[in-house]
């Protein structure tokens, strides 16, 4: 059963969120098709970024934990999580922006961006060193700098303050993967490669790989659930 561990963290991440996309008050259902059209898009650059890590020993899987099925030397498992954990996001920031009004939270657009760029640029100026660090702070940086000063983005503070609720279930998946109650972790990584600081067993890092990828995933979104007939409040 332990080379479950991984499938099963995949499925419970994205089960309740399916389940409850058929309900007539949500009917998220009707968004499938351009949740996967994004996510598959955001996938393959950190795919791509996933693979060359492994490749270069910045992180490695435990075999134990997964089914032993490899894609570009990656776990099965480990590509399914670039559909399953969006999903989950982009499914709850869907709903609580149907049923709530967040548009306060877009007020904090500059600063948010402003922290995030300066925090980024300092990090990646001081730990230039160590390749996670370095790859996920030019990343952030881009992302926020496309979003809010070339895509003039609209929505990043209330993505941030749902990205910043979905902690909630962040810390607890991400904490098994990386070895939260387990004998040792299903992802491991380079004491060299990253800052070393940790949320329980978390690198910061993730954190904020996590985050880039939900914008990403939250942008080609929109743009695509905007060329269909059903619309969505803030959508396009």
């Amino acid at each position: 059963m332990i080379a479950y561990t991984y499938i099963l963290i995949n499925f419970l991440t994205i089960i309740i969120c399916f389940v409850f996309s058929f309900d007539q008050r949500i009917r998220f259902d009707r968004y499938f098709k351009p949740f996967l059209m994004a996510s598959v898009l955001v996938a393959i650059p950190f795919i791509l970024w996933d693979v060359w890590f492994t490749a270069h020993g910045v992180w490695w899987f435990n075999k134990t934990y997964t089914l032993g099925i490899d894609l570009f030397n990656l776990p099965l498992e480990e590509c399914l999580f670039f559909i399953c954990i969006p999903f989950s996001c982009v499914f709850t920031y869907y709903c609580l922006t149907k049923f709530f009004n967040l548009d306060w939270a877009n007020g904090f657009n500059n600063i948010i961006v402003f922290i995030t760029v300066i925090v980024s640029a300092v990090v990646a100026l001081k730990f230039h060193d160590r390749t996670y660090t370095l790859v996920t702070a030019i990343a952030t940086i881009a992302t926020m700098v496309y979003l809010h000063f070339i895509n003039k983005t609209e929505w990043i503070g209330e993505a941030s303050l749902i990205y910043f609720i979905l902690m909630a279930g962040f810390l607890p998946v991400n904490g098994v993967l990386t070895g939260t109650g387990l004998e040792s972790p299903i992802v491991n990584y380079n004491s060299e490669e990253f800052l070393n600081i940790r949320i329980g067993t978390i690198p910061i890092e993730d954190a904020v790989y996590g985050y880039v990828m939900i914008l990403w995933n939250l942008f080609f979104f929109k743009k695509f659930a905007a060329r269909t007939q059903v619309k969505v409040k803030s959508y396009g």
